[in-house]
């Protein structure tokens, strides 16, 4: 961790229009909990509070779980993809949907629900607090399987390579951006692109921008299914080796890497 990990998390700011933008896939067991958790946890924090969901075209009950919710949790928007395109396109929308709003700051967390709404409110009340561009939850006490806890790691150091210093957690979902700083780092990145967050991690550093770190608890995925649900796992035992899918995406993954921000002159 750098010096500005986990510093001035004030209590008590508030913000006159907080945006969280949400993905999600096939997360019908358990994302209802999490919204209320989210909504109790940030409304708080904010005069205006919206949170913004983007179904990726999901296979199980999440549309109809979310539309239960219509009326329930003031400030809760709906977005259906017309087609599954995976997360990182789908993290995208919801970023250029938040910023639709105008609000002063957007939060982005996926929903899975591997965090507490709790922390959640920490990563904003320090984002106000100190005023930084971004602000990351960096996850600790990970349950992933081995071999995505292993990717994560061997693309940290890519990034640090390129970066000049380590960069910690360098794809968590879970980070705040002021609207200005997000608007420049989607522009950088294609519509398509699979792994937005480490793009992004690496040119918040490239353009100087101050980030901050808060230690976060990552927990198992809510409603059951701990390995998540885009990988094609069909147990809910981790399966020792990666999953096919898993091995075409971390190809995929890496070429779009060195064309977008890994080549040199990038």
């Amino acid at each position: 961790m750098n010096p500005h990990t986990d510093s001035c998390l004030g209590d008590g700011v508030s913000l006159d229009h907080l945006a969280v933008v949400m993905p999600a896939y096939n997360e019908a067991a358990g994302i209802t909990g999490f919204l209320r958790e989210v909504h109790a946890s940030l409304v708080p924090l904010a005069r205006r509070l919206e949170i913004i969901v983007v179904d990726d075209r999901s296979t199980d009950a999440t549309a109809d779980v979310l539309r239960a919710l219509d009326g329930e949790l003031p400030g809760l928007s709906v977005v259906t993809a017309d087609v599954n395109r995976g997360h990182g396109p789908t993290a995208l929308t919801a970023y250029r949907a938040g910023l639709e709003r105008h609000p002063d700051l957007i939060l982005h967390v996926d929903g899975d629900g591997q965090f507490d709404g709790s922390d959640l409110a920490r990563v904003v009340s320090a984002a106000v607090a100190t005023g930084a561009d971004v602000v990351h939850g960096v996850r600790v006490g990970r349950t992933d399987p081995w071999f995505r806890r292993t990717l994560t790691a061997c693309v940290g150091v890519l990034i640090a390579l390129a970066a000049g210093r380590r960069i910690p957690d360098v794809n968590t979902p879970l980070r705040s951006y002021r609207p200005s700083v997000l608007e420049v780092l989607i522009a950088a990145v294609p519509p398509d692109a699979q792994v937005p967050h480490v793009h992004f991690s690496l040119a918040e550093v490239r353009r100087g921008y101050d980030v901050r770190y808060v230690r976060v608890r990552s927990q198992p995925r809510r409603g059951g299914d701990e390995q998540g649900t885009m990988w094609g796992i069909e147990t809910q035992r981790a399966p020792l080796l990666p999953p096919k899918r898993l091995r075409e995406f971390t190809r995929t993954a890496v070429i779009e890497l060195w064309r977008v921000s890994l080549r040199p002159g990038r």
